[in-house]
């Protein structure tokens, strides 16, 4: 699989997990089993002495506690032992064998940063020479032991609180104009340092009402939006499928995963919420990698909750929460039609959307109404129409 998508210019990042063991034991899918009550783990192996002891995560003032003791059950590793390291070293360089790009750390905040330093130092380059990429969960929202600013100077850190408070920000519980300034000043980690989402497997379950997911589809379309415009952190999304309760599984028969089918504008069936097949994100996506490179530009906002800005000389984006923007805006884009990627697309030389005509200047009229499917209108120089001027010469 690895191999497929690195032929075709997709990279894989693997979800690492070697902050704990099983708690449940049982046979697994390549066949070996465990013994959790007496931390036996043939498989690796791993043995009961190479376990922190047993207590249970409580306290989340403690940071002892935190990354020394068991998450909801599962057996915690002791990563300062030279063979734990050695074995969770060895499965990571496995995988850069294999042609993955890079790692997910999940439960990071569970472990101790120099332990972690110590393990991805041992952790060979991939074949171009460069480092592989490590990104860390570290769940931190403020007022808690364990800080996210502890894991950065050796990986990226996962910023759960940018989710949260973009989603705020959508579902009009912040002002729109005041994410003129977002980035750290919120209270976010350097750009460089994260990596931003919107949801992910775990916080789009949780009930917080901060958290957008797939079931309000306007203002997370909206968000994804801003998070894919602006220039702040890498960016991740999530792909999944609908479920109605917390723990509930994919669409399955008789335990067999039933693989999602597909509409004819390529959106997903039997359960599968597909949410990179939406056009308003993959078009997005697309937006992104068009004005990469570039700063924020032309920043306009009407004191409440309209905001659009500018991508240097690339891109325009304009959001309405509230309200209709029917007005006149400074883009620094070249003069031309650009096809809104929001509405549609550039398809076959054609607009499938609205359009918005850039005059000489770089001033462009935009017109998005409050009632539209969506709130977003975004153009970018790689959805610009090529006119033929002289058919407009007489």
């Amino acid at each position: 699989m690895i191999k497929r998508c690195n032929n075709v210019g997709v990279k894989i990042y693997v979800d690492a997990v070697f902050n704990h063991m099983a708690a449940i034991g049982g046979a697994g899918i390549a066949g070996s089993g465990c013994n959790p009550r007496e931390k036996d783990y043939p498989g690796v192996p791993y043995k009961f002495n190479n376990f922190h002891p047993s207590c249970t995560v409580n306290d989340y003032q403690d940071a002892k506690n935190v990354r020394n003791c068991e998450l909801v059950g599962l057996k915690d590793l002791n990563q300062t032992l030279e063979y734990v390291r050695q074995q969770i070293a060895n499965y990571l360089n496995h995988c850069v064998n294999l042609g993955a790009a890079g790692f997910r750390v999940d439960a990071a905040k569970h472990m101790w940063p120099s332990d972690l330093k110590a393990i991805y130092k041992r952790v060979n380059n991939l074949p171009s020479g460069r480092r592989p990429f490590f990104y860390q969960e570290v769940i931190d929202l403020g007022h808690e032991a364990v800080s996210k600013y502890e894991y950065i100077d050796f990986g990226a850190v996962l910023e759960f609180k940018y989710g949260t408070e973009l989603g705020n920000a959508f579902q009009g519980r912040n002002l729109l104009k005041n994410l003129e300034n977002w980035g750290p000043e919120w209270g976010l980690l350097n750009s460089e340092d994260a990596v931003a989402f919107i949801d992910n497997h775990d916080n789009q379950r949780t009930g917080s009402k901060a958290i957008l997911t797939y079931m309000n589809p306007k203002p997370y379309k909206m968000a994804i939006a801003f998070m894919l415009a602006h220039p702040y952190g890498a960016t991740k999304i999530i792909s999944g499928y609908r479920f109605g309760s917390k723990d509930e599984g994919p669409p399955n028969e008789n335990g067999n995963i039933i693989g999602p089918g597909f509409n004819h504008d390529g959106s997903c069936t039997n359960g599968w919420v597909c949410e990179h097949r939406w056009r308003q994100i993959y078009n997005m996506v697309a937006f992104r990698n068009t004005v990469k490179g570039t700063e924020i530009t032309d920043w306009w906002d009407d004191g409440s909750n309209q905001i659009a800005f500018g991508r240097g000389d690339r891109g325009f984006i304009a959001f309405a929460l509230e309200g209709d923007i029917n007005r006149s805006f400074d883009t620094s884009l070249s003069a031309g039609v650009y096809c809104d990627v929001i509405s549609g697309g550039l398809e076959n030389g054609r607009c499938t959307g609205k359009s918005v005509a850039v005059d000489s200047s770089g001033s462009a009229v935009v017109h998005l109404l409050e009632t539209e499917e969506d709130g977003v209108l975004a153009i970018h120089v790689d959805a610009k129409l090529e006119v033929n001027f002289e058919m407009y010469i007489f």
